[in-house]
């Protein structure tokens, strides 16, 4: 049933309209943006990164940095447990995961186990894969200069290693669908930037209730990007008829 859905994300008309195909790519993508709603209303947007990814080839690693919606446990928490959904288990990548605990981030699993916001990307990879492996950060602290520092430890922590970094996040929350493209739009032209500050700053001054600009900013700065794209945008409302919708986007970086 899962494997259905996931697949009927790839072929709806708001998802790429093909199922994705492994390759043995490039391997030049080393960041991604992904949301976490309910697969019927965000999967479709998500697919479009993954089969980008398929297409590119898959890393060693998959470092997922999600924001921590319900409160619990430490500001910046990794966990080393593996983590179970109905395609079987995901690995965390023990070495990788030991080397980025340090300063900010701690292991604490508590901050994971009722957050979804990572562990909804699990089953579109393991649907690339069955022996992929992942390093999960949750994310409750997003100011600038701690998501900074998260990402400058990912980026000193990996070297060396062949990884791609996914940031967790929805775009506006619960606003009409207007309001949502125009704020949002300002959203990602920030990120295309590449300037994670200026991302920080446009948030802050516009008021855009997007939950997981922590974890893009760490991505940014963890990539160590020159480029990115955006993949695809919808909202909520472009699944059914809705007064306030929520934002979706996806997007790949570069180097």
């Amino acid at each position: 049933m899962l494997i259905k859905q996931i697949e009927s994300c790839y072929l709806d008309n708001l998802g790429p309209g093909r199922l994705p195909e492994l390759r043995n790519g490039p391997r030049r993508i080393k960041g991604g943006i992904a949301p976490h709603a309910g697969y019927m209303f965000s999967g479709m947007i998500a697919a479009h990164l993954y089969g980008r990814i398929a297409q590119d080839g898959l890393p060693e690693t998959f470092i997922i940095l999600g924001p921590n919606h319900t409160g619990r446990g430490t500001g910046m928490a990794i966990t080393t447990e593996d983590f179970e959904t109905p395609l079987g288990t995901v690995s965390v990548d023990p070495v990788l995961a030991k080397a980025i605990r340090k300063d900010l981030i701690d292991v604490d699993p508590e901050a994971h186990y009722f957050e979804h916001s990572i562990e909804v990307q699990l089953p579109f990879l393991q649907h690339l894969s069955k022996n992929i492996k992942i390093v999960p950060i949750c994310m409750g602290f997003q100011d600038y200069e701690a998501s900074k520092t998260v990402g400058e430890i990912i980026r000193d922590s990996a070297k060396g290693r062949d990884i791609v970094v996914i940031a967790s996040t929805d775009f506006s929350h619960y606003v009409t669908k207007g309001t949502a493209k125009v704020k949002d739009s300002k959203a990602l032209d920030a990120i295309m930037s590449m300037e994670p500050k200026k991302l920080y700053d446009v948030i802050r001054d516009e008021n855009i209730s997007m939950c997981g600009y922590g974890p893009v900013m760490a991505m940014m700065v963890a990539s160590e990007a020159h480029k990115g794209k955006v993949l695809k945008y919808a909202t909520s409302g472009d699944v059914r008829p809705m007064k306030d919708v929520v934002g979706y986007a996806s997007a790949i970086f570069e180097k």
